[in-house]
This record gives C-alpha cells, sequence and structure tokens, in this order.
C-alpha cells in the first residue's frame, strides 16, 4: 500500500502534510511513501532527506497520484490534480467542506474516500490527530508577535530613571486554543491580559494562565456538546457589547479568535465600537478569513480607523511553514495509523470508528 503526498500551490501555502520523520514513521507502519520532485525545497528540506528515511520521489504530481492508494494533503487538490484522481483512491486532509463544496462534490463522484480532519470529534483518542488545535496553538502565539511588531510601543512595565512605562493591556475575544495561547504569550511578554469567551467553562482556564476573565452575565449554556461555542443568542450580543464599549476604551492591543464550526465568524467589534479604541491602540482579527469579528477587517490587509490599526489575518501558518508542517504532518500520521491494518494490510474504513465516521465526507 501506498501513500502519497503532492506539492501545494506556494502561491497560497507554504506547508506539507509529509515531513521526514512521519514519512520514517508510515514506513515503520509497512506502507511505502511517495512524494513529489522539489517536494519540501522552498522550507528547506532536501529531496536526500526523504530518501534517508525510506521515500521514493517521482518526478511529476500525476505520477504521485496514479500510484497512491492514500494521498495526503494540506489543501484541496487543485482542478488538475483531481482529474487525476483514481477510483477508490483515499484523500486526507484540511479541506474546508463549506467553502470547497463544489471541489469535494466533483472528488466524492469520483468514488474516492474523502476525509477532512477540521471535522474530528473532540474526543480523548482525537487529540493525537486535532490539527485545528495543533495549528491553532500557532496562530495564538504568533498574533501576539505580530502585534508586538506593529504596536509602536513597549508591552512590558518599564521602571527607568527618567519615569515608569505602563505595561500595555491586550483583550483576548475567544479563549479558545488560539486565545489561551495567545494569553499565555502575551503574559509572558509582560502585558495586563483580559479575555472574554461565550463558553463560561472557559473562565477556570483564562485565570491558569494569569488572565482576567470578562464576563458576560447570560443563563443559556453557549457550549456545545462537542465543547465548541455556538452561535449567541440577540440578548446576549447586547450584553456582550455593552460590556465591550468600558473595555475597548481601555485596551491597546485586541485579539479576535473567535469562530464558530461550519458558519462564518460571528461578527463581535461593531463599527462603533472599534472608534471607540485609542489611536494607536491594534485589531488583530484571527477570523478575518471566515468574515471577520471585526468591523473593518479584510483579510490579508491592515486597516486604519481613527489611528487604530485593524489587522485582517490570511494565510497565517505561512508564516510559520515549518512548525505548522511538523505539527500537521504528525497529526497526519496518527490518523494514517488508526486508520491502517498492520494485520490485513488494508486501509480499514470502519464507520464503527467515530473518529472515521465524524472525518468521512459525502456529497455535500
Amino acid at each position: 500500500m501506498i501513500v502519497g503526498s503532492t506539492k501545494e500551490d506556494l502561491t497560497l501555502e507554504k506547508r506539507v502534510s509529509l515531513t521526514p520523520e512521519t514519512a520514517k514513521n508510515i514506513i515503520g507502519l509497512g506502507l511505502k511513501v511517495i512524494i513529489e520532485k522539489d517536494y519540501a525545497h522552498h522550507l528547506g528540506i532536501q529531496d536526500s532527506e526523504y530518501k534517508n528515511a525510506g521515500v521514493d520521489i517521482k518526478n511529476s504530481s500525476k505520477e504521485v497520484i496514479s500510484l497512491s492508494n492514500l494521498l495526503i494533503k494540506v489543501n484541496c487538490p487543485s482542478e488538475n490534480e483531481i482529474s487525476n484522481l483514481k477510483e477508490k483512491t483515499i484523500l486526507i486532509g484540511m479541506f474546508n467542506p463549506s467553502k470547497n463544496k463544489d471541489q469535494i462534490n466533483e472528488i466524492v463522484k469520483k468514488r474516492l474516500n474523502i476525509f477532512s480532519l477540521e471535522l474530528l470529534p473532540r474526543i480523548t483518542r482525537a487529540q493525537s490527530m486535532d490539527v485545528l488545535s495543533s495549528q491553532s496553538n500557532l496562530a495564538g502565539y504568533r498574533a501576539v508577535i505580530d502585534c508586538v511588531n506593529e504596536f509602536e510601543k513597549a508591552v512590558p512595565m518599564m521602571m527607568t530613571a527618567a519615569g515608569t512605562i505602563p505595561a500595555a493591556k491586550v483583550l483576548i475575544i475567544g479563549a479558545g486554543v488560539a486565545g489561551l495561547q495567545a494569553i499565555a504569550t502575551a503574559k509572558r511578554l509582560g502585558a495586563i491580559v483580559s479575555a472574554t469567551d461565550v463558553r463560561a467553562a472557559s473562565k477556570e482556564q483564562v485565570e491558569s494562565l494569569g488572565g482576567k476573565f470578562l464576563t458576560v452575565k447570560q443563563s443559556e449554556d453557549m457550549e456545545t456538546a462537542g465543547g465548541y461555542a455556538k452561535e449567541a443568542t440577540e440578548d446576549y450580543k447586547k450584553k456582550q457589547s455593552e460590556m465591550m464599549r468600558e473595555a475597548l476604551k481601555k485596551n491597546d492591543i485586541v485579539i479576535c479568535t473567535a469562530l464558530i464550526p461550519g458558519k462564518p465568524a460571528p461578527r463581535i467589534l461593531t463599527e462603533e465600537l472599534v472608534k471607540l479604541m485609542k489611536p494607536g491602540s491594534i485589531i488583530y482579527d484571527l477570523a478575518a478569513e471566515q468574515g471577520g469579528n471585526s468591523a473593518f477587517s479584510e483579510a490579508g490587509k491592515i486597516n486604519l480607523v481613527n489611528g487604530v490599526k485593524v489587522i485582517g489575518v490570511k494565510s497565517l501558518m505561512n508564516r510559520l511553514p515549518l512548525t505548522a508542517s511538523s505539527l500537521y504532518a504528525k497529526n497526519l500520521f496518527s490518523f494514517i495509523r488508526n486508520l491502517y491494518s498492520k494485520e490485513k494490510k488494508v486501509f480499514n474504513i470502519n464507520l464503527e470508528d467515530e473518529i472515521i465516521s465524524k472525518t468521512l465526507i459525502k456529497e455535500i
């Protein structure tokens, strides 16, 4: 059985699905691994490193696709790759079904088994495969680093003979994996950090990292059975807006991380709220590609509003591609290990396994 991987479109994606380390681990399961020539050359990983791990190098993506029983990708295959996919191939990646509906339906019609790892259930057994957590962790870290770079003041409190410089105040909206990492990173840099989330259960996590939790009083449980945030009611949004009015006047940096699985990002910061911030402040919107948590947020752009920089993030993992690839490849290996039966030497699509059934995509 052959596991293959082709290059991504480097104008959009710098991550890869396979590192020499994970290739060696996959081969250790009894599988063969093939990749396209110069697969990770842009990351400084030479083909010779893959060869030393036991990987076979092919000259083209078409050759890799034609030989592979299982193909691993980061993003949805290109139209050219889809046309070359053969029947019964297994395809694994992060395919964003709501965004790539047409491509996925085309793949499904070719009688392929396609697994999208963003759909993994939040259960203990799936933690090592959790691509959203591994990538979001990096996103939260990088968000703070980027904000510090854009912020034209010192972040920690500094006491000097010339006087004292107060610490920057950072507000994190959304205390999921990205938000919690942003809290931890901002605290390490000496900022005064507060955070808010619709899930009351996140209060303890925020406070354990040294952040102050800003609460919106409400009786409704805003957490789904899967552990994700659900869409807020109009009453909650009104109370949240009132709380934000006071918080935004005091904070220098706001990092937005709030997402709802399968839906556009919730709009939390209105135009009026953005304009309450002091000139020189920053809003960093990690949800910009899903519609944005903030008004004036556009993916890939920095908009200046009354002296406030509104930064819409696009392809953030392209700024940490080597680390992101390493974590993503390990997630993929864990999924492949669960899918492959070493005894029978086949990929076992067992629909009684919650991990398999939840990530398998049928026609949308």
